[in-house]
């Protein structure tokens, strides 16, 4: 049996656990959400135990109650075969009025159309992404998120491990359990079982209704083509028509929400603080897949040829450190955002902490962008007219060397970050 990797996930589900009744773990296929959830847990049900399956659905359809009979917290996986359990496990928690009782694992959203309570107050969510580089072992945490939010400054000769090379190979094996410490190919095989599964089989049986494979495939290529921006929908429908698909848009948008409900891709939201100035704020979201491999996957993408495509490179690179910001943000009781305005300004992720302090960060790939990054990061600190100013601002970068900018930007590579 393979020893079990921490995941950060593991105390966000420990302080939820003492906080409310039951936590529902969502996700991506493969992130590791019932591994790290048995870590936890006191009993199990599988919902998707074939040997046992259509005896859960019969005993869910009489007395539901029977299956959360056992230790607690009892860990229910894949609720969402038997949905009406939602339902059951919100009863036992105000019937029991404790906390920690259950634990939900789920690969698709809530279907709130077979359920008649929400859980709010009862059950909390949380959402479980890919490996970060600080998870994986590939960042060796030298640079703390934290640190950087309590106003300490970085130490002096920070150095990453990873080389340019290194990056390439990890963006495009992504940050799948099972892909850790397996070779590149392995990973890029694996990669596609899961582009494959999505398309043949989770595009329908998450709600039942049957979608065209080839046009699920020719969107999720546009929208890999396109990740890390604001592409508008109709850039995409033109994009999806120009390979020979045709397309409505009720069809790109009903696809676009059922990858979303798969977790396939996670759109990164807007910031909207006040401004100082009369410019106004661009909310519209920027598009990113929930691993930057399955964007990889898409476009044929090899380590090698990432390095001689720096554009798509880029894309990818940044589309992996929103991932490992998104992770490391959630252990800190934060969310991530990014910044446009209508003057042109835009700033690639703002960590916003629960506690009101925020962090400015550019995403860039090489030293020659770090100049022009650190002075659109000035930029926005002063534009911005809230009462809290900037805990930092930092260029994450897939160079080696670490620092501290006269003029106060960090320059931090993502091998050397954790939360």
């Amino acid at each position: 049996m393979k020893e079990y990797i921490p995941r950060l996930i593991d105390k966000v589900l420990k302080d939820e656990l003492t906080a409310f009744g039951a936590v529902l773990i969502t996700g991506p296929k493969w992130c590791g959400k019932t591994t790290a959830a048995k870590q936890h847990a006191k009993s199990i049900i599988n919902f998707q135990d074939q040997d046992n399956k259509e005896s859960y659905i019969q005993t869910a359809m009489l007395r539901p109650s029977a299956l959360l009979i056992g230790d607690n917290p009892r860990l229910i996986d894949e609720w969402q075969v038997i949905p009406q359990i939602w339902d059951a496990v919100r009863q036992e928690v105000d019937n029991k009025r404790k906390e920690g009782l259950f634990i939900l694992t789920g690969s698709s959203r809530v279907d709130t159309s077979k359920i008649m309570h929400s859980g709010v107050g009862r059950i909390s969510r949380i959402r479980m992404r890919t490996m970060s580089l600080y998870e994986s072992g590939n960042s060796n945490g030298l640079v703390s998120l934290e640190s950087l939010f309590k106003n300490e400054d970085i130490k002096d000769n920070i150095v990453s491990n990873l080389t340019l090379d290194n990056i390439s190979e990890l963006v495009v094996k992504g940050g799948w359990p099972k892909s850790i410490n397996r070779d590149t190919s392995v990973a890029i095989r694996q990669n596609k079982s899961y582009v494959d599964l999505i398309v043949s089989e989770e595009m329908e049986t998450i709600d039942g209704k049957v979608r065209d494979k080839y046009k699920v495939l020719e969107l999720l290529k546009s929208l890999a083509r396109n990740t890390a921006t604001a592409a508008a929908d109709q850039t995409v429908l033109a994009d999806v028509r120009a390979n020979n698909e045709s397309m409505h848009i009720t069809t790109l948008n009903d696809y676009v929400k059922t990858l979303k409900e798969l977790y396939v891709i996670e759109d990164l939201p807007a910031w909207t603080p006040k401004l100082r100035s009369r410019a106004t704020i661009r909310t519209k979201h920027v598009r990113h897949f929930t691993d930057p491999a399955i964007a990889a996957v898409l476009l044929n993408a090899s380590p090698t040829n990432l390095i001689y495509d720096v554009e798509t490179f880029g894309l990818l690179f940044e589309s992996m450190v929103v991932r490992d910001l998104r992770v490391y943000s959630q252990y800190l009781s934060g969310e991530v955002f990014h910044y446009r305005d209508s003057d042109g300004l835009e700033t690639d992720a703002i960590i916003h902490l629960d506690d009101g302090r925020w962090g400015a960060i550019e995403i860039k790939l090489g030293a020659k962008q770090i100049d022009e990054a650190a002075k659109n990061l000035l930029k926005l600190a002063n534009k911005v007219d809230i009462r809290q100013k900037p805990s930092f601002l930092a260029v994450v970068t897939a160079t080696q060397y670490g620092y501290k900018r006269d003029d106060g930007v960090y320059v931090i590579p993502i091998g050397c970050l954790k939360p």
